[in-house]
């Protein structure tokens, strides 16, 4: 390729000194469509290639690493991945072969190209559209910082935000939110727009065409909306939920608030939900608010009930009384080991039922690997043999929360009986809080220490007693002469004159 000063030579030959191109042709060795080129613009000689560039190795990829940088674009800066992140995870999970060098530069390109788009403006008549996606935010639960799925549906008429937090992304949470949303918002829209998440699309076909997965089909169908796809990492088609998910996770997850479960966590969000309805937005008259009571007016009305959307699959108890789901392990009661059962799980909440009645509920986890048992399904077990109480990994656990009475009535117990006999009468008392709080079991074992009366009979008593409710006081206000009659108190302590003294009888 020619250097800038050999293009200015030629220029000048041509332009100044009045030589033909011919002439210039053989005096420099280029050819004569070279020296015609060079006289049609001073621009320094730059190579530009007649044919896109082919990418073997990178081709297959593409399509991925702009998928990733489409959903970095909605998290915060600190949580995205770089491009030499991005990198190592191809070579690890997707087999790639190529360079780093050439992945930090097709992902820069990509990341240029999203930062720096243009777009129309467009407009949405009243109930004609809703958008929804996930993203990414922190908040603290129960003392711990954790990273929470947001949610987001947004109301494209007007401008009205409904947002969830939830642990995970999967299709039941998906489900879940959008029939809540559907519930806020007052009716269904005509049309929902989506990404290409997994749990709603289970293959992408040529054009605008989708295979769903069959449960979200179901939904729609359900609800009766028509849904729409936005092309693969083109994000910017359903602008109006990107912007709001960033809106929300600036403005309503900003710091890391606190919360005490993920229940306080949606009340409020609920609550910044239904407040953002009194704000204008900038170039209208109306309000959020007002401007989503045209769109309920013109949405298709919510049918008589929702969609069943949590996800119900057939489970078999092992032998250690567990059942298994998305890698965790849940406790069933030993009396239905080596069953088949049913397990329904929801964004918050794992149900175990036999076909007859919910046998076991467990708070939902999100980790990997982790086994979630009821200490009280492994009890009559126990009682059977008492030698693995000590071992037991449910009892263990337990111990670690159980309220401080508890230790001390199996310590005065093991003092009192022998090692067996004790942990049998121990998990007898334990059992009988299987239908109450632990709270309530606490006071009645304290009371029990007191009147020093460990048997189960006596702290059925008890608890039974807790549940007594106090006479209630007559209304005496229509009676005045009754209420100042004075009803003493007798003296128990008279009744002792009934006891024969030492040494004789009265």
């Amino acid at each position: 390729m020619l250097i800038m000063d050999h293009k200015a030579k030629i220029r000048h030959m041509v332009l100044v000194e009045g030589k033909s191109q011919r002439q210039v042709a053989k005096e420099t060795g280029h050819s004569r469509n070279t020296v015609k080129k060079m006289l049609q613009d001073s621009e320094i000689p730059r190579y530009r290639s007649k044919k896109p560039r082919t990418a073997p190795v990178l081709g297959p990829y593409k399509e991925l690493l702009a998928t990733w940088v489409e959903e970095d674009e909605k998290k915060p800066k600190k949580q995205r991945r770089t491009a030499a992140r991005m990198y190592e995870l191809l070579v690890a999970e997707h087999g790639f072969r190529g360079g780093k060098s050439t992945v930090r530069v097709y992902v820069g390109k990509l990341r240029k190209r999203v930062r720096t788009q243009v777009y129309t403006p467009l407009s949405y008549a009243p109930g004609e559209t809703m958008q929804v996606d996930f993203g990414e935010g922190e908040a603290v639960i129960r003392g711990q910082r954790v990273k929470v799925k947001m949610f987001v549906a947004w109301m494209a008429y007007s401008g009205a935000r409904w947002m969830q937090a939830y642990p995970g992304e999967t299709q039941e949470v998906l489900l879940e939110a959008q029939a809540q949303a559907f519930a806020f918002f007052g009716g269904v829209p005509r049309e929902v727009w989506y990404d290409n998440m997994k749990v709603a699309v289970q293959e992408i076909l040529e054009g605008r065409n989708r295979r769903e997965q069959e449960r979200f089909a179901s939904f729609h169908s359900h609800y009766l909306y028509e849904p729409h796809f936005c092309n693969p990492a083109s994000g910017w088609e359903k602008g109006g939920v990107e912007n709001s998910v960033g809106y929300t996770r600036r403005n309503w997850l900003v710091g890391a608030p606190e919360f005490a479960d993920w229940e306080a966590l949606n009340a409020y969000l609920r609550e910044r939900s239904e407040g953002d309805q009194v704000r204008r937005l900038r170039g209208r008259t109306k309000t959020i608010g007002q401007r989503l009571a045209e769109e309920q007016a013109q949405m298709r009305p919510l049918p008589p009930a929702p969609f069943p959307w949590a996800r119900s699959v057939a489970v078999t108890v092992n032998k250690l009384s567990l059942v298994t789901f998305a890698t965790n392990r849940y406790s069933v009661p030993v009396s239905h080991a080596h069953e088949r059962l049913t397990l329904r799980a929801t964004a918050f909440e794992i149900a175990i039922s036999n076909g007859q009645a919910v046998i076991a509920r467990h708070l939902r986890c999100w980790g990997r690997e982790q086994d979630i048992l009821e200490p009280y399904h492994y009890l009559p077990l126990l009682a059977q043999r008492p030698r693995a109480f000590e071992h037991a990994q449910a009892i263990r656990e337990w111990r670690q929360r159980w309220p401080a009475v508890f230790d001390r009535v199996y310590e005065r117990l093991q003092q009192e009986n022998k090692p067996a006999q004790a942990t049998r009468h121990f998990i007898e008392l334990l059992m009988l809080g299987q239908r109450l709080t632990e709270a309530r079991l606490a006071t009645a074992l304290e009371e029990a220490l007191r009147h020093g009366c460990l048997q189960a009979a006596c702290v059925r008593e008890l608890l039974r007693r807790q549940e007594d409710h106090p006479a209630p006081q007559p209304d005496l206000s229509q009676r005045p002469h009754l209420a100042a009659v004075a009803v003493q108190r007798p003296d128990i302590a008279r009744y002792d004159q009934l006891l024969a003294p030492a040494g004789g009888v009265r």
